[in-house]
């Protein structure tokens, strides 16, 4: 008789890894029952997700810290997770106008991973630290590991190297805290149970990692005057569609029609923040930047004509 690998042990007392017992009879049940079965499932996220909340609001203060002093966010993933972890990053430029290297997705098997499975590049710590190493990632930059299980050589590693270089350190995972090892400064973790098929965490984890992310850069981007009222400001016009929101929104806060709202971005250079502060404080283009300026981006304050201070 043969005898498990230590591997296999620790694989088979994942949480990720084990069995539901709400969907053991999936593969006999009709195309409405599977899908009632998965959507069953997916109510429970938005509930593990919401019981770390405070771990979330701390990870947000770290981030919001770094990038006003000059840092950066990394994420570190392999497989769902590092896919997730880019897709987070690729999207902040065009939706709050951020630059490319501001936020920063890592992925174990690096671009070919992104849209083929390389799940053997998961399986090196040395991996995750090369990552961090060929991204020039500093001491004043955040890092934060995905792994739905805990367990991914390439995040730990990663993890591992960057409280070497002084980085504070995040980890979002779906395995509970005590199934944490690695030191980090707020782990967050969304146990979100067993998926609907076993061990498929693209399921039920990877939908908790997509919610945590959007909600890390989400708020950490309003804290930054990315967003005025509930609407994005700082978007960049960079297809037709980002063009005709950047108009909506303009009308939508001054009360201008269409044809008006186009000269106003045109006199602001077709930044909506700039467009806002020359309509609502009555100053023209040279007036509404310095003030936005003074403001750190945040156009209440600017309108206002106030400075701004961190709170």
């Amino acid at each position: 008789m043969s005898t498990a690998t230590p591997l296999f042990s620790e694989i088979q007392k994942l949480a990720t890894e084990q069995r539901n017992p709400r969907s053991a009879g999936i593969d006999t049940a009709s195309v409405r029952e599977i899908l009632e079965i998965i959507n069953t499932e997916d109510r429970l996220v938005a509930g593990a997700v919401y019981t770390q909340i405070d771990q979330i609001e701390e990870a947000v203060k770290i981030i919001e810290h770094a990038f006003r002093h000059g840092g950066r966010l990394f994420y570190a993933g392999a497989g769902t997770s590092g896919r997730l972890g880019i897709l987070d990053a690729s999207e902040c430029p065009p939706t709050f106008g951020t630059k490319p290297d501001l936020v920063q997705g890592l992925i174990a098997g690096g671009l070919p991973a992104v849209f083929q499975s390389q799940e053997g590049a998961e399986d090196l710590e040395e991996g995750g630290k090369q990552a961090l190493v060929d991204a020039g990632v500093g001491s004043v930059d955040v890092v934060c590991g995905i792994a739905a299980s805990s367990r991914t050589p390439y995040v730990i590693g990663a993890l591992k190297y960057a409280k070497t270089l002084g980085c504070k350190t995040l980890f979002i995972t779906c395995a509970p805290l005590a199934d944490v090892s690695i030191d980090v400064d707020v782990p967050i973790c969304a146990v979100v149970g067993p998926e609907v098929v076993m061990g498929s965490t693209r399921m039920k984890s990877g939908t908790a990692q997509k919610m945590i992310l959007n909600m890390l850069t989400t708020a950490s981007m309003i804290r930054l005057g990315k967003v005025y009222e509930n609407m994005m400001v700082d978007l960049q016009m960079t297809n037709a569609k980002l063009v005709e929101r950047s108009k909506r929104t303009v009308m939508s806060v001054t009360g201008l029609d269409y044809s008006e709202a186009t000269t106003l971005l045109g006199q602001a250079d077709g930044h909506v923040k700039t467009a806002l502060v020359i309509h609502l404080a009555s100053v023209d283009q040279k007036e509404a930047s310095l003030r936005l300026e003074r403001a750190a981006g945040f156009v209440r304050l600017a309108v206002q004509n106030k400075s701004y201070s961190l709170s």
